[in-house]
């Protein structure tokens, strides 16, 4: 029976999440216009420090390869 509930009320709340999207619309808008930059800026940090991380990785990897 839980399923089943869970189903249901997942789609009554997907279902209220789409009218309020709807009403909502230009501000939801506003909002997602504003948080795509700082959503790139912290992918690009992150990438970065992958990036970074994965460097000293391969040099610490190389190091001990040569003991």
């Amino acid at each position: 029976m839980g399923k089943y509930l869970s189903i249901i009320v997942g789609g009554l709340v997907a279902l209220i999440g789409l009218l309020g999207l709807m009403r909502w619309k230009y501000a939801f808008l506003l909002v997602l216009k504003g948080s795509i930059p700082v959503m790139l800026l912290f992918g690009g940090v992150i990438a970065v420090i992958a990036g970074i991380s994965e460097l000293k990785d391969e040099a610490s990897a190389k190091k001990e390869e040569k003991k």
